[in-house]
């Protein structure tokens, strides 16, 4: 049960690390640069607060690896309440992860194109201005699709934490929220153009 206990304490951290920087560079960073029916805007933002993008980058690799080790540590803590769901945390996981880590070559596209490389003269400005929107459309719809594998992830995690006694039930009945709240999502950015979004989304 001591075991238990650390365990689910390094599951909280690593939750908590999770929260922070996915909330980081998933809301703020977007929120401050991205203007997106403006590409000069967006342009400029990026290329004067480069700083800022750059971070939140970096806060998207630390956010969704810390996830992938807090699956392992969940895994580890919870695998004997429901083997199958505690099994289809890991393909979920492993299915998901690397999808969303490989999404964020994206954004580093985006820094090749303001870096103003000797090659970049054959564009003109509106045409860089242009591609930077394209690519951060690219990452935005990479992660629409990675909504649905870390919806159905959530699900498990948050029935397995739920069940567990391990620990507080309502953080599993917010994950599994959240799995619906993905895929809500999901379908309404594919088929309706003004959609705005619904519940806490794929940042919990």
């Amino acid at each position: 049960m001591t075991s238990n206990k650390k365990i689910a304490r390094i599951a909280g951290l690593l939750y908590l690390v999770v929260v922070i920087t996915g909330i980081f560079s998933l809301m703020y960073v977007p929120s401050k640069l991205i203007v997106w029916d403006n590409p000069t805007i967006t342009f400029n933002n990026v290329v004067e607060s480069q700083a800022l993008f750059r971070f939140g980058l970096i806060s998207y690799i630390i956010c969704y690896t810390s996830f992938l080790i807090l699956t392992l540590v969940l895994y580890e803590l919870i695998k004997s309440v429901h083997h199958i769901h505690a099994i289809s945390i890991l393909v979920l996981a492993m299915a998901s992860v690397p999808m969303a880590l490989l999404n964020i070559q994206n954004q580093f596209n985006v820094l090749s194109l303001i870096g103003g490389e000797n090659y970049l003269i054959v564009f003109n400005s509106g045409q860089l201005k242009a591609q930077v929107l394209l690519y951060l459309n690219n990452y935005d719809n990479g992660r629409l699709i990675t909504l649905v594998f870390f919806g159905l992830l959530l699900f498990s995690i948050g029935y397995l934490v739920y069940k567990s006694g391990l620990i507080p039930k309502i953080l599993g009945i917010l994950l599994m929220f959240a799995c619906f709240s993905n895929l809500v999502n999901f379908v309404g950015n594919t088929f309706l153009t003004s959609y705005s979004g619904f519940g806490i989304s794929s940042y919990i």
